[in-house]
């Protein structure tokens, strides 16, 4: 018999964009069932009347407290009221900057937002970014030579997502669909710079995406065959011969999340990179 949920108030109070808060408060409350946060953002509080908003909001919906406050004045205000309201609050950073300092031996610099810096990480991130939606789905050919990493595998294997989750970390990613009778052009074989990466999901997987895929689109353009279990797994044994002739790595993605594929992608760059001599 199924627990009724429980449903409780999460305030994330920020004097930056909230992204940190929403990420650590998003991977505690999955591991708690039947448990359901109704999650309060408040990004760049960085004054005392900002502030006098999100005391009232508190106070209207009495919940958890989480915040990433720099300034000692505002955060210090925070946390008495949380006190007088008997309701429990916790500065997801302190811990971390403690240690840091303990091991460190040097003095926090209280800057407000300093990872969202516009430095040449960043920019990095955002060239990355721009080559990727470029070279989606096989879009752009010509300076495929350019890429870090170039994904290879048949419709609804998570190519798309994949490929912009790493861009988000720097890495030039492009993707080109493996398409059933069609052969994977020469060049792309020929990819000298680029690590090629194929990725597979079970037949299973893979026909329930395309199903629902076909249903969002009222079935046009679409034939039998993109849903038949036959041709799926001709498709991913397809799949499969190519990058053992080739010599590519071939992730299984049926179990992983986006995150997962990408950590593991990852882990092969580094190696690749290792072995022709370049730096990540």
């Amino acid at each position: 018999m199924n627990k009724s949920r429980h449903y409780f108030h999460l305030h994330l109070v920020s004097d930056s964009t909230g992204e940190t808060l929403m990420t650590v408060a998003r991977a505690a409350t999955v591991q708690y069932e039947n448990v359901q946060e109704i999650e309060h953002v408040y990004p760049l509080v960085r004054s005392s009347k900002q502030l006098d908003r999100v005391i009232s909001e508190i106070e209207n919906a009495p919940g958890i407290v989480l915040y990433t406050l720099v300034d000692d004045e505002i955060a210090s205000r925070l946390e008495r009221k949380c006190r007088e309201l008997g309701i429990p609050f916790v500065n997801i950073l302190d811990p971390v900057f403690a240690v840091f300092q303990s091991y460190l031996n040097v003095t926090q610099t209280h800057r407000v937002g300093g990872q969202h810096e516009l430095d040449a990480e960043y920019f990095r991130r955002m060239e990355a970014l721009n080559y990727t939606m470029l070279h989606d789905d096989g879009q752009v050919w010509d300076d495929l030579e350019s890429a870090d990493i170039v994904l290879i595998g048949i419709s609804r294997t998570s190519k798309t997502p994949t490929c912009i989750y790493l861009a988000n970390r720097g890495i030039k990613a492009a993707n080109v669909p493996l398409v059933p009778g069609i052969p994977l052009p020469d060049h792309v074989k020929a990819l000298k710079g680029p690590m090629i990466v194929g990725l597979i999901a079970s037949v299973e997987r893979i026909q329930q995406i395309r199903r629902n895929r076909v249903l969002s689109l009222n079935s046009e353009g679409y034939n039998d065959t993109y849903v038949d279990r036959k041709e799926i797994s001709q498709e991913i044994n397809m799949t499969r011969r190519l990058c053992s002739e080739n010599g590519w790595p071939l992730i299984d993605v049926t179990r992983r999340s986006v995150e997962e594929t990408a950590a593991e992608i990852l882990t092969k760059f580094k190696g690749f990179k290792a072995e022709t001599g370049d730096s990540i």
